[in-house]
């Protein structure tokens, strides 16, 4: 069985992050994972849906989007009264993971903004995104606290996740493209730094699936995005720390 980069099954592809990539964000990380490449910011700002009005409480909302050369062929730039259904799917997937650990209570009526874009798509891209996008809020998080924006952490936790697929009875983890358009069955999970399971999607497209199989996948995805977690950490009170990080690259080397 060959893998990209001559990994083994329970091996992500090689992980590079960049902190703070955009001057005007919250928070901001570039994150690449193989050749897919997505890049991710988180800001603040006032007010919050009509359901949330006089409730004291705050929301996050996130948009996914493919840029035009981002993948082989080129696709058309999506514009806000048109979008596919596809990215409002994967908007809405980073969305709610993020929204379960955020204490909204301690943000008052203000909404937290992450937009997430993919520069390069070659596998996981929906997976990348979330776990840049858990980063990038850190980032944030630490920033808000300096400048007594909130008074004590609204994250109760960090997520990461990943893409699982089976192939010839194997499961392998973190799937480029290529396994992607050959495997039987395709997941991706979403983890907390803490072990518990957020969301997992996916389905049997060629055959049905065992137990078995969903527990080994389950087994793989969360020991690959507990090595996300040591590939990209975030200082949780260093604010000084995390903007200092700046071009800093962290890289997995097998």
């Amino acid at each position: 069985m060959h893998r990209s980069y001559q990994r083994l099954s329970h091996q992500v592809r090689p992980t590079r992050i960049t902190y703070n990539v955009f001057d005007y964000a919250d928070g901001s990380v570039l994150l690449e994972i193989g050749k897919t490449r997505v890049i991710c910011g988180v800001t603040l700002s006032s007010g919050v849906p009509h359901f949330l009005k006089g409730k004291q409480q705050g929301w996050l909302t996130a948009s996914y989007s493919l840029l035009p050369t981002s993948t082989k062929n080129r696709i058309e730039r999506e514009s806000a009264a048109k979008r596919n259904e596809r990215s409002v799917e994967i908007s809405r997937l980073i969305g709610r993971s993020l929204r379960t650990i955020i204490k909204f209570s301690i943000l008052g009526e203000r909404t937290i903004n992450v937009d997430c874009d993919v520069l390069q798509a070659d596998g996981g891209t929906r997976a990348a995104c979330i776990t840049a996008a858990s980063i990038a809020l850190r980032l944030a998080q630490n920033r808000w606290l300096s400048q007594q924006l909130i008074k004590e952490p609204i994250m109760s936790d960090e997520i990461a996740a990943l893409s699982v697929g089976v192939q010839n009875g194997n499961c392998l983890v973190d799937l480029d493209f290529a396994e992607d358009s050959k495997v039987a069955a395709d997941f991706n999970f979403v983890f907390t730094k803490s072990g518990k399971i957020i969301e997992i999607q996916g389905t049997a497209e060629r055959e049905p699936l065992s137990w078995h199989e969903i527990e080994a996948m389950s087994a793989l995805a969360w020991q690959g995005t507990q090595t996300l977690f040591e590939l990209c950490p975030v200082p949780v009170s260093d604010v000084k720390s995390a903007e200092t990080l700046g071009q800093k690259i962290l890289e997995q080397n097998f």
